[in-house]
């Protein structure tokens, strides 16, 4: 990881150069603005579509690996649209039994460190993450074990512990809890944004254009974007996150559903510090049925709060975004039950965005079945963003050639994918 970093920082000095003269596009909702490099002149290596955060990730680290690369994204990177947009993710490394999803976390988090240090705000918030169960079960004992063999610090927390450390919180029915000490909060938009930004100056290429659906052909050499534009390459990676079964509609059918999440802010009162970070972790709360999560009073935009629930399926394009009375209620609901001091307060914010789910919760990172310099690589399925590093190291060695066609995780791989949607990793 060392020798990776440093030949990045590297890259970054040298590329400097070759963004002088570029044009400038302003990325949507956001004050930064992207460099489009003016370096492709030659044909790129690979062509990612998507500037998500598995795509970003992927092109970052196709680039280190030597590659020409040419990032595409319909409308810019973390737009209002975008699963990889908004404010804040969780990092954690709980997952139960999947070792390979609280590995990912854990290799994802020295990425997310530097490119928190490279910005000009923090993209890392180390406030630590707190997961609380109404008794001991099987996700705490697997996701105990996991980490004692993996070597990953973890805390368990008793009722006494918990009314003691945290006391603005109700704890009835909660017999124990999982302190994630070194985890916390990700800046979705602002992390994504920067990246892309990273990519250009250390020599990537970043186009806003939209592309077709491609059609049925023997072999794939070329995207056709909008305006009738054909961009070729020798490989290509699609991580177009919600607009992934839209792209190859043969292929993914049902196997990635959009489903509607709503995230509400809520403001506490004048003064009131208790749910600031430092003293309130992110935290979930895995009580009967749904799952609710949330953070602190993050950066002033208010306690956010959000029932894990797959919502109602979404069309990306044409969904609207106008978040539920049903919803609102929902979450002041539980409020009353766990922040009763919140229940109350007024409400200062409202999204919704959407989950792309796979029929289980695991991702896809695969070839696509009649091209064989085609990759696709989606279903975060809620629970991706924090992966984004470790996502787009495993895509980009694949690609690159090393380790393209061994080691290939199964539960990634397209035969996996159902249509029945049955969720199973939290």
């Amino acid at each position: 990881m060392t020798e990776r970093r440093l030949l990045s920082r590297r890259t970054i000095l040298t590329g400097i150069g070759a963004v002088a003269g570029s044009t400038i596009v302003q990325a949507p909702a956001a004050d930064t603005r992207v460099r489009v490099s003016q370096i492709g002149r030659e044909k790129p290596d690979v062509i990612v579509v998507g500037a998500g955060v598995f795509g970003a990730w992927t092109a970052w680290h196709l680039l280190q690996q030597g590659k020409r690369v040419l990032l595409l994204d319909a409308w810019g990177p973390a737009h209002a649209r975008a699963s990889s947009g908004g404010e804040s993710r969780m990092t954690r490394t709980a997952y139960g039994r999947d070792a390979i999803y609280t590995r990912f976390a854990w290799e994802s988090l020295e990425d997310w460190r530097w490119l928190s240090a490279r910005a000009s705000l923090p993209i890392f918030h180390p406030i630590g993450v707190v997961f609380f169960f109404p008794r001991v079960e099987p996700y705490v004992t697997q996701t105990i074990e996991v980490h004692r063999q993996l070597r990953i610090p973890i805390e368990t927390l008793d009722r006494a512990a918990l009314e003691k450390r945290l006391p603005q919180l109700a704890w009835d029915g909660i017999e124990i809890a999982l302190f994630e000490p070194n985890r916390g909060a990700l800046m979705a938009r602002r992390a994504v944004q920067t990246l892309v930004k990273e990519f250009v100056a250390g020599g990537g290429e970043y186009r806003q254009a939209a592309i077709k659906t491609p059609a049925d052909a023997a072999s794939f050499t070329a995207v056709t974007t909008s305006e009738g534009e054909s961009l070729r390459a020798d490989q290509f990676v699609f991580a177009c996150g919600p607009w992934l079964p839209k792209v190859f509609p043969g292929v993914l059918d049902a196997r990635i559903v959009p489903t509607r999440q709503e995230v509400f802010f809520f403001s506490p009162e004048a003064g009131d510090t208790r749910f600031s970070p430092g003293r309130l972790p992110g935290w979930a709360d895995f009580n009967e049925g749904d799952i609710y999560y949330g953070f602190p009073d993050l950066e002033a935009r208010g306690f956010k709060i959000a029932n894990d629930k797959h919502g109602a399926v979404m069309d990306p394009d044409l969904g609207d975004r106008i978040p539920s009375q049903a919803a609102l209620e929902d979450v002041r609901a539980f409020m009353r039950r766990r922040f009763p001091a919140l229940a109350q307060r007024p409400l200062s914010e409202a999204r919704v965005c959407q989950y792309e789910s796979s029929s289980n919760g695991d991702f896809l990172i695969d070839r696509h079945p009649a091209w064989e310099n085609v990759w696709l690589v989606g279903a975060g399925s809620g629970h991706g963003f924090k992966h984004g590093p470790a996502v787009g190291l495993y895509t980009a060695r694949r690609v690159a050639g090393r380790n393209g066609t061994s080691n290939l995780e199964p539960r990634f791989s397209l035969a996996s994918k159902a249509l029945r949607q049955q969720r199973d990793v939290h």
